[in-house]
């Protein structure tokens, strides 16, 4: 479908279009010019496309209404949460409907006895834990835009957060799902099914697959004592050195985050939140756990720290102290904008031992591109999150900064690392997947893509560089909640 605006066919089967939802979702259409600019992207990524319509379904049956609909006359789908993404997962499509999940946001259940909470789609990630902190329980994952990221969005691009160094990705908190398929029938997937994980395969897969339009989380009560340092370091590398060397100790902390010097000075001029400006870069980090396994733990990665060079190591006296270090630490995106006008915030994980090689090549590389970078990543982990600032209207600024994410995300496959930690794929690393991937693992991968949602119809034009069509995978699919096995696949 050709996707200019003006173009009579697109005028008219958006019309047809739109006719079609507003009687299965009345009152949640958006078809307006105006209306529809407000969904045109995502947090971060640099493109634009506005959807040909959109609609906002408040049940699940609404949803299943419309995927029938779409199949019926193959018109695609893009999924969307809060549109917090920051890979291009939800750039809508303008020959697609773009299928926003924000007004289905009830918590449906919640159950201490057993640790969960059965959230719809929409429910934000922050209001989980606020709806358990009174009993003493709250929501593990928690991304830097967690106020306003969803729990459907969690789930399709597995997201993480500051605590994921100790208790996981959402897929690791993550016990069920309800999952609306293209043609609209439903399935339920279980972290105690047998055979195969299809709950695995479901988080993290950008919406390709069906709509999540339920979700069964796993809450934690809270530790007995929590301590939080901030350790500040004169050079970079060492820092660096300084989370391996934690981490070989057999030491856990609940978190370790890292900024360096400009985002210090940065998010010091946005919130104060008290770090030393004088620092090359600085680690945050927080042990938790009952009292003698926290003190002895605090005393040993003092002891690290120090004798990699860091020349402050202070724990915070209190919760308003703590919570002044954490804020600055999620802070950190909006902050940059102090620094330019657009930024660019990249995603690769790499094993903690090259963390010291990586940051350094990394400045090398920010000479050579004359763009201006900044560093706060989940440092236990090794999932980096550099932002690359520059400005748009400076001519050849925008490739500039793409070719220098690309250049930092084939790095981090180099040295034994992965494009991407929480962020996703979307649009953003797409063509970089043959850097990770072979032609047959990409192969597999469409496979799977194909038993779910054979006609292609789910968020085209994600993840996957090029998508053979389904019948030459001659592939299964996935059909009323049910996984027929007529004959066995093509190889």
């Amino acid at each position: 479908m050709n996707l200019a605006a003006s173009d009579p066919a697109i005028l008219a089967r958006r019309a047809e279009v739109v006719t079609a939802l507003r009687r299965l979702v009345p009152d949640g259409v958006v078809a307006d010019e105006a209306g529809l600019k407000a969904f045109d992207g995502d947090a971060l990524t640099a493109y634009r496309q506005v959807p040909l319509v959109c609609v906002l379904p408040k049940t699940k049956e609404e949803v299943a209404a419309v995927l029938a609909f779409a199949a019926e006359t193959e018109v695609p789908v893009v999924p969307r949460g809060a549109g917090t993404s920051l890979s291009g997962g939800a750039l809508p499509r303008g020959d697609a409907i773009l299928l926003s999940l924000t007004r289905m946001n009830r918590i449906l259940g919640i159950d201490y006895a057993n640790r969960r909470v059965v959230a719809e789609p929409g429910v934000t990630n922050l209001a989980v834990t606020r709806a358990v902190e009174g009993k003493g329980f709250y929501y593990a994952p928690d991304p830097s835009s967690q106020i306003a990221c969803t729990v459907g969005g969690n789930v399709a691009e597995n997201s993480g957060g500051i605590h994921c160094l100790k208790y996981g990705l959402t897929t690791n908190n993550l016990l069920g799902v309800e999952l609306v398929l293209p043609g609209g029938a439903s399935v339920r997937l279980s972290q105690s099914d047998g055979g195969l994980d299809l709950l695995g395969v479901v988080a993290g897969s950008e919406g390709l697959l069906g709509v999540v339009v339920e979700a069964t989380l796993r809450i934690l009560p809270r530790p007995p004592l929590t301590r939080t340092l901030l350790a500040a370091f004169r050079e970079v590398p060492a820092a660096g050195q300084c989370v391996a060397d934690v981490i070989a100790a057999g030491i856990v902390p609940a978190a370790m985050e890292f900024m360096d010097r400009r985002c210090i000075q940065a998010v010091e001029a946005y919130c104060a939140p008290g770090y030393p400006r004088g620092a090359e870069g600085v680690l945050i980090v927080e042990l938790d756990g009952i009292a003698a396994e926290v003190r002895e733990a605090t005393a040993r990665v003092t002891a690290i720290a120090r004798a990699q060079g860091a020349h402050e190591v202070r724990e915070a006296a209190d919760e308003a102290e703590r919570a002044r270090l954490w804020a600055g630490r999620k802070a950190a995106f909006p902050a940059m904008g102090r620094l330019a006008p657009d930024m660019l915030c990249m995603d690769g994980t790499i094993p903690r031992r090259a963390l010291p090689d990586v940051l350094a090549r990394m400045a090398a590389m920010s000479e050579e591109y004359g763009l201006g970078f900044c560093n706060v990543f989940h440092a236990g982990d090794g999932n980096l999150h550099p932002l690359i600032i520059f400005d748009v209207m400076k001519e050849g600024e925008l490739a500039r900064a793409e070719a220098f994410g690309a250049e930092i995300l084939k790095l981090c496959v180099a040295v034994g690392g992965v494009l991407t930690g929480e962020h996703g794929v979307g649009v953003e690393k797409r063509d970089l997947m043959g850097a990770m991937f072979s032609d047959a693992d990409l192969a597999q991968q469409q496979r799977l893509k194909c038993a779910f949602d054979g006609a292609g119809l789910l968020n085209p034009g994600k993840v996957f560089p090029t998508l053979s069509a389904c019948v030459e995978q001659g592939q299964m699919r996935v059909r009323d909640g049910r996984l027929p096995f007529p004959s066995l696949p093509r190889f």
